[in-house]
């Protein structure tokens, strides 16, 4: 893996991402653990309540650039959230990323995009069609997710949101959107629509879906790569 993502940041026609989704927050006014400046510290509730509503969020790090893009939903944490996540991204840094003919994206195995959800490879093989992008994906170790870049981008982030209350949705995403990394500001959106667990493939969706992966010898399940149409 050290050696492929060398080879992506070394390729100026590639662009690497880190891309992970983080634990559920929950909304309201509830003690973070973490410190607050101002005149007055903060006051949130000294026990735990049951939360009324939730906020799942995901990210995409931009490796060469150290920009992030956060992304966040209402509603459940899927594959579908996964890749809406990622076009948007596309969508709105399609202009800085003009030359770039292919995503090269640092995961871990979570199971949302692991290289065993199936729907996962069905929206992105769509993605790769629509955008005429090449993507491949580069999977970590198990427990060595510590070392995906967005990992370290999601600790400075609550370090530095945990000593406000994230009340509401707009507050979430004010937080997020003035935390700098390396100087560059995070860009922060809420996606809407309702995200459904449990989406499966039939038979046939399966085996032409395998037929577009191309998968590493060595490693198959660690390493896939998925050309658009174009280029087949």
């Amino acid at each position: 893996m050290k050696r492929e993502n060398a080879a992506a940041d070394a390729d100026p026609e590639s662009v690497r991402l880190s891309i992970d989704t983080k634990a559920v927050i929950n909304l309201g006014p509830h003690s973070r653990g973490g410190l607050s400046r101002g005149p007055r510290p903060v006051a949130a509730v000294d026990h735990d309540l049951m939360a009324k509503e939730k906020l799942v969020p995901g990210g995409v790090l931009e490796l060469g650039r150290s920009r992030t893009f956060l992304f966040f939903t209402e509603s459940c944490k899927t594959s579908d959230f996964m890749v809406d996540g990622i076009h948007l991204w596309w969508r709105e840094n399609q202009g800085c990323l003009a030359g770039s003919k292919r995503l090269v994206i640092n995961l871990d195995n979570g199971p949302e995009g692991s290289g065993h959800r199936r729907q996962f490879w069905r929206r992105l093989v769509a993605f790769a069609d629509r955008e005429e992008l090449e993507v491949r994906l580069l999977y970590s170790p198990p427990y060595h997710r510590k070392y995906h870049g967005i990992e370290r981008y999601w600790g400075g982030l609550e370090r530095a949101w945990n000593g406000y209350l994230l009340a509401s949705v707009a507050g979430v995403l004010l937080r997020a959107s003035q935390f700098f990394r390396r100087s560059a500001r995070t860009t922060s959106t809420l996606l809407k629509g309702v995200y459904r667990k449990g989406v499966k493939l039939c038979g046939q969706e399966k085996q032409g879906l395998e037929k577009r992966l191309s998968r590493s010898n060595d490693l198959p399940w660690w390493d896939i790569t998925i050309q658009p149409l174009m280029l087949i």
